[in-house]
């Protein structure tokens, strides 16, 4: 069976749990990190006689296994990764962790923490022998998930060398990196931390292209070269330990005084770095910072100083997207100066506003800077798009959706300017003489959402604005006759409404043009899955999960650009979020071990706890507690081939729940030191038997009694449903487990793309068209329940309550 990727993440995470005291989040990765490169390598070097990394005698991750629970384990490790490291030019890269440092805890304490980590490794979730489809593709991907749990735990100050991967791919795909045609051709990240923004702009080139990076800390140089072989991108360079302001390393091939220059360059650098002139003299050898060129960035703020070396290692055509924070575009003084001579040079292509805390090492919001030497004397203006509303929060950060970085990248790709609320091409003139060279995205474009104002005339005199019906026109141009259904005239400018409040919602869902438009919602999407069924029925290990959804995804795109009201992003969303969710693992799952992996089983079982090697753990019994289906749901095996259980099921399970709710309500109304029940200490039913026994002769306690007896039936009615559940879910289990191995392929096939991909699918893009009639009837019913009664009207109905509670009053003996 394919590994999922979530039972990686699990396994890995768990692993982190291990370090928990003692050790600091921010140094979890290179230990865990270590063991996975080793444990990853040692498996494909097994199944694979064409791998390009060497694992030598004495440094496998099988040697770190046979040191569990040595007083010698630590040093052990180190060794083993020694080995590993030497054989394979890796020192000072993968040996940079010390697994026998004192921060694991002295003698027992480190033996048991190590010897726990490395049996978490050796789990069968985690075996990556002979896995093509669970491979290279989900373990980076895994390598991705830890980095980003890295940097959200690790806080401010540590959780800069990670660039969420959502703002990586947009910055990948807008240099124009899928042009790439020659192997020669480079890509170069000079703050590259982890590797993550490099590995992603190099997957978009068509070609393996060379890849170069520099990071002046040593140890996230390491992650960033293991991240680069778990990606089958060993060839990579990646320099450490070096500032690249002070200290570039890469020189010009013919002239080291001069920088060496690349055709695509991707960053995340440092924001606002105090000490970027540590090591500089200005001006600078390199050429970087002079004022005979574009100038020199204030002494204690490096955004600019970080966006000039990008500039110099570019090539004449080179392109670069480099992430700054917003205060580039605007802040004045020296940086005004820089930015004028880089405007009037044409240089910058784009600008792209994202939303505000999308980075762990800092909550300002940031804006990437799209870069292009090419025919930049012609340029005429600038790409500029106001990404900063779409995100969703995600913990303590925003994260974008897939629907807002498709969006970006298409917006930009394309130059649409079709929402002047999004972008817009902005021509020079405009930035220069209008504007002054300042690129405050706000200048250019307006993304703030138009006030819905109150109308005084209409409360003076009732009747609902026209101006306010009006501006719901993308409604009425898809049910044009419907607006006259809701509303009728009753002055100029004024409209009242033709149906009561609280038949809006039913006028709505009712009326032939919006019966058609959810006619034309189903036909895109039946249009789209007659499209992509033949992809999905026929998956083998010849196909590729990542580029398979990528295809059926553009295509329910394009099946929803004409559909009015639904936003297509919006649509593209729902299958994006399912297959983050599911249908990724599935189609891991169907591509490495075919449909037939359908038929199998995950059998949970019973665990207890035991002591070894003085600690307490949990193990696993024989006995089996329950089981599910890998890829095939119980639920879906149940609805599809026992329809009658399922159903007896249903009615007892609704059955358990109203005897349920009627000893709830029994307990509730005789609750209470005044209650029929005051006398019981709780209503368990050996409590409730004693009492009806203490007074089941006493006259006086008839009621009481009869009560008592009512709710004792209900409870044996509740046990008696319970007992009936458990047998019926018993007898339900073994006929989908005996089920399961029958299935045939063409069962599963249906099964699995029908019932469990499309219906879910469905489901959802059929929830967005529910919220089109929902954000309708809303804002009907608002505009009539605002305008619903005049001034005069309130007036009055005010002067009546008045009158009576002076009427009360005066009753009551008050006079004034």
């Amino acid at each position: 069976m394919a590994i999922k990727k979530s039972e990686i993440y699990s396994q890995i995470w768990a692993a982190c749990d291990k370090l928990r005291g003692g050790v600091e989040p921010a140094r979890y990765k290179d230990y865990i990190l270590t063991l996975l490169f080793v444990k990853y390598v040692s498996d494909r070097f097994k199944s694979s006689d064409n791998w390009d990394i060497e694992v030598p005698d004495g440094g496998s991750f099988d040697d770190i296994v046979a040191l569990k629970y040595k007083k010698n384990i630590g040093e052990g490790i180190n060794i083993t990764i020694g080995k590993l490291a030497e054989a394979n030019d890796l020192k000072g890269i993968i040996d940079i962790a010390d697994f026998n440092s004192e921060e694991l805890g002295t003698d027992k304490e480190a033996v048991d923490k190590l010897s726990g980590l490395v049996e978490i490794f050796q789990k069968p979730e985690l075996d990556f022998t002979n896995n093509r489809a669970g491979g290279d593709d989900i373990l980076g991907d895994a390598y991705e998930f830890l980095m980003r749990k890295f940097a959200q735990d690790s806080g401010k100050s540590k959780g800069q060398f990670y660039t969420p991967g959502e703002v990586s791919r947009i910055m990948a795909k807008v240099i124009g990196i899928d042009k790439a045609t020659d192997p020669s051709m480079t890509v170069y990240d000079p703050a590259c931390g982890s590797g993550s923004l490099l590995i992603r702009a190099a997957d978009e080139a068509p070609c393996e292209i060379s890849i170069y990076g520099q990071e002046k800390d040593n140890s996230t140089a390491g992650l960033a070269r293991m991240n680069l072989v778990l990606h089958n991108k060993g060839a990579g360079v990646i320099v450490g330990n070096k500032s690249t302001l002070s200290a570039p390393q890469y020189k010009n091939e013919n002239n080291p005084e001069l920088l060496k220059t690349f055709n695509y360059i991707v960053v995340n650098p440092p924001f606002s770095d105090k000490s970027w002139m540590d090591g500089i003299t200005i001006p600078d050898s390199y050429g970087r910072y002079s004022e005979a060129v574009l100038g020199v960035p204030p002494e204690k703020n490096g955004d600019y100083a970080w966006l000039l070396h990008v500039l110099k290692s570019l090539k004449s055509t080179g392109k670069a997207a480099i992430i700054l924070p917003h205060g580039v575009l605007f802040r004045g003084n020296a940086e005004a100066d820089i930015r004028k001579k880089i405007i009037d040079r044409g240089y910058i292509k784009g600008i792209i506003g994202l939303p505000a805390n999308l980075f762990y090492g800092t909550g300002i919001p940031a804006c990437i800077l799209v870069l292009d030497k090419e025919d930049a004397a012609d340029r005429t203006g600038i790409f500029m798009i106001d990404a900063s509303k779409g995100y969703v929060k995600d913990g303590n950060k925003n994260r974008l959706r897939e629907q807002d970085i498709h969006k970006i990248v298409t917006t930009f790709l394309t130059m649409d300017e079709s929402d002047s609320k999004y972008a817009r091409f902005v021509p020079n003139e405009e930035i220069k003489v209008t504007n002054e060279y300042n690129l405050n995205i706000p200048r250019y474009i307006d993304s703030s959402e138009p006030e819905d104002l109150q109308d005084i005339n209409a409360h003076l005199n009732g009747g609902i604005p026209e101006t306010d019906v009006d501006s719901m026109a993308e409604y009425w141009a898809v049910y044009p006759s419907l607006k006259e259904i809701l509303f009728q005239p009753l002055r100029p400018g004024y409209l009242r409404p033709a149906v009561g409040k609280d038949e809006v919602v039913s006028t709505i869902t009712s009326h032939p043009e919006f019966i058609r438009h959810a006619d034309q919602v189903d036909d895109a999407y039946f249009q789209w899955k007659e499209t992509v069924t033949r992809d999905l029925m026929e998956l083998s290990r010849d196909i590729h999960p990542k580029e398979l959804i990528a295809k059926i995804s553009e295509q329910l795109l394009d099946e929803f650009a004409q559909v009015a009201l639904l936003d297509k992003y919006d649509v593209y969303e729902v299958l994006m979020e399912y297959w983050a969710e599911t249908m990724q693992d599935d189609m891991y799952a169907v591509c490495y071990d075919d449909y037939e992996a359908g038929r199998e089983i995950a059998y949970e079982y019973v665990t207890k706890k035991k002591k070894e090697n003085g600690q307490t753990i949990e193990v696993k019994t024989d006995k089996i507690k329950g089981f599910e289906g890998k890829l095939l749901p119980k639920a879906l095996i149940a609805a599809h081939f026992f329809e009658e259980n399922v159903k007896a099921l249903d009615t007892l399970r609704g059955q358990l729940d109203e005897v349920s709710a009627k000893l709830e309500e029994l307990a509730e109304e005789n609750g209470g030191e005044d209650g029929l029940f005051a006398q019981l200490d709780d209503l368990k039913k050996a409590t409730v038997s004693a009492r009806i026994k203490v007074i089941k002769k006493d006259p006086a306690a008839k009621e009481e009694l009869a009560a008592l007896k009512e709710y004792m039936s209900l409870l044996d009615a509740e046990s008696n449903y319970k007992k009936a559940i458990k047998q019926v879910e018993a007898d339900l289990d073994t006929k989908l487990e005996k089920k399961y191995p029958q299935l045939t392929l063409e069962e599963i096939r249906h099964l699995l793309v029908e019932e469990k991909w499309f219906a879910a699918i469905y489901s959802g893009i059929d929830a967005i068209h529910e919220a089109v009639s929902h954000h309708l009837s809303a804002r009907v019913t608002q505009l009539v329940e605002r305008y619903e009664y005049t001034l005069k009207e309130c007036e009055g109905e005010v002067d009546q309550y008045e009158a009576k509670v002076k009427s009360h009053l005066e009753r009551m003996g008050f006079a004034w």
